[in-house]
């Protein structure tokens, strides 16, 4: 019988739960005892004993008694785990890869997860409303957004949590207001400002810099916005000042007030469902906020080509 088969059996449907749960350990952790895991899982003890025996004889684990102690992880293969808890790919999402930064920033999930076990995709979604839906729907395992966004939907009741937060400044260097006309220094009543509604980092800064005023939004995709500046359809709008540096134009801005959100539109975050606890761990595990960000500055700094 090979693995499938016995993976489809009762005992083998509790060492790939098993499975999932020691890819977030590591050799010398303890595991609970065959009653703590039978009442976590509300399992008999003896389906519990011989999924953990499978394991063992399939090379996954290998178990240690220490008597009064306990059990301990003498040696772990995170490979054959992987194979057993049927996780091929770790599959996030995050915005298009527009700005170096982002590049950066893909580039660095992508090589340190890559150097794991792990096989990984990233993909790439307009709009932290459509990423987040994509998670609730469990089309991705984790989704990249700012703070201030991962904030948003937590406080208004979003059953997600962050994994991982970066450094102000790992998302966006930082946001301004553009304009038109080069006289311009503040929005002012009358203003046509444009406005994506899909991105709630943008709505909710727009919002706050055009409070008090009484202006006219104009909903487009933000990738329009430099367009619709150039043409004269919009007077001012919110903006990536990585944006402008990287296209090499001359644009009216001022930067945004930020005391509000303390920089937290600027710090990139991971985020997962609430309820996928072995996905969490892992991610916490594995995921190297260091490396990850001074990969994201040497692609900024053009020090290494970007690699997603």
């Amino acid at each position: 019988m090979d693995i499938k088969s016995k993976l489809m059996q009762k005992n083998g449907l509790m060492a790939m739960t098993l499975a999932k749960e020691f890819l977030s350990m590591e050799e010398g952790d303890r595991i609970l005892t065959v009653a703590q895991i039978s009442e976590k899982y509300k399992t008999a003890r003896g389906t519990i004993q011989a999924a953990l025996k499978f394991l063992q004889e399939y090379g996954a684990i290998v178990l240690e008694p220490r008597g009064h102690l306990g059990t301990f992880i003498n040696k772990i293969s995170y490979e054959k785990l992987l194979e057993i808890s049927d996780i091929k790919t770790i599959v996030g999402v995050m915005p298009l890869p527009y700005s170096k930064g982002y590049e950066g920033l893909a580039t660095g999930l992508y090589n340190t997860l890559s150097a794991t076990s792990f096989n990984i995709s990233l993909a790439y979604m307009r709009g932290a409303n459509n990423r987040v839906q994509a998670l609730k729907e469990e089309r991705y395992d984790f989704v990249v957004m700012s703070k201030l966004a991962a904030e948003y939907y937590i406080n208004n009741g979003e059953d997600i949590e962050i994994v991982l937060g970066f450094d102000p400044h790992s998302y966006v260097n930082e946001h301004i207001v553009i304009f038109k006309n080069k006289e311009d220094k503040e929005i002012k009543d009358g203003m046509n400002v444009g406005i994506d509604y899909s991105s709630i980092d943008h709505e909710i800064l727009s919002l706050h810099q055009c409070e008090g005023k009484n202006v006219n939004y104009v909903s487009m995709i933000y990738s329009q916005i430099l367009n619709k500046i150039l043409s004269g359809e919009i007077d001012a709008a919110i903006w990536n000042k990585d944006d402008i540096k990287d296209n090499d134009k001359k644009f009216n801005y001022y930067s945004i007030r930020n005391e509000k959100f303390n920089y937290a539109d600027t710090e990139a975050v991971i985020v997962v469902n609430k309820n996928n606890e072995y996905l969490t761990k892992l991610l916490k595990k594995f995921l190297d906020k260091d490396q990850i960000l001074d990969i994201q500055k040497k692609v900024v700094n053009e020090e290494i080509i970007p690699n997603y």
